[in-house]
């Protein structure tokens, strides 16, 4: 073996070795642990009226930190370490796009779903925080109709909202 492959093969050597090394200590996720092994998600409050809004959102909450697995899911609050309160405030619309031939007409929408959560610990009676504000926006094309293309939204809207109540809640403040 030459000198230059010999050199080649050890620079690699250690360049292998520094970098397994440095992937050591990689963990999967955002390392932020909860203070609570345990959550209720109360089902959601609304102000507003929003056919069938509270129950799809409730299931969204809860199928999104249960998917998440740093917390466990409990059926009442009297079982949890914190329970979870979002109260839905407001849906408002606003024209995005207008028809080129009439803009009297709108083509797209961004919808907004406006809420509000509360994390309380059980255990203390302390809340983490209180009214965290939390906003799903979401563009909605009327071609098919303003009234379904809402309803085809609502859905998208209790995902985008889940995921915002869920990063709140599980992840450092």
């Amino acid at each position: 073996m030459t000198r230059a492959a010999q050199l080649l093969r050890t620079t690699v050597a250690w360049g292998l070795a520094a970098t397994l090394g440095g992937c050591a200590a990689y963990h999967l996720g955002t390392g932020a642990e909860p203070k609570f092994a345990t959550l209720f998600v109360a089902p959601v409050a609304s102000t507003m009226t929003i056919p069938q809004a509270q129950a799809l959102i409730t299931t969204q909450l809860r199928e999104t930190i249960g998917r998440d697995g740093r917390v466990r899911l409990v059926n009442s609050p009297e079982a949890a370490d914190a329970v979870l309160l979002v109260t839905l405030l407001g849906y408002d619309r606003a024209v995005a796009v207008s028809l080129p031939t009439d803009t009297g007409l709108a083509r797209r929408f961004d919808e907004t779903l406006r809420a509000e959560a509360t994390l309380t610990d059980n255990r203390t009676k302390q809340a983490l925080f209180t009214k965290r504000p939390l906003v799903a926006q979401r563009g909605v094309f009327t071609d098919s109709g303003l009234v379904p293309s809402e309803y085809q939204a609502l859905p998208l809207l209790a995902e985008q909202l889940a995921d915002r109540a869920a990063h709140a809640v599980l992840d450092t403040w």
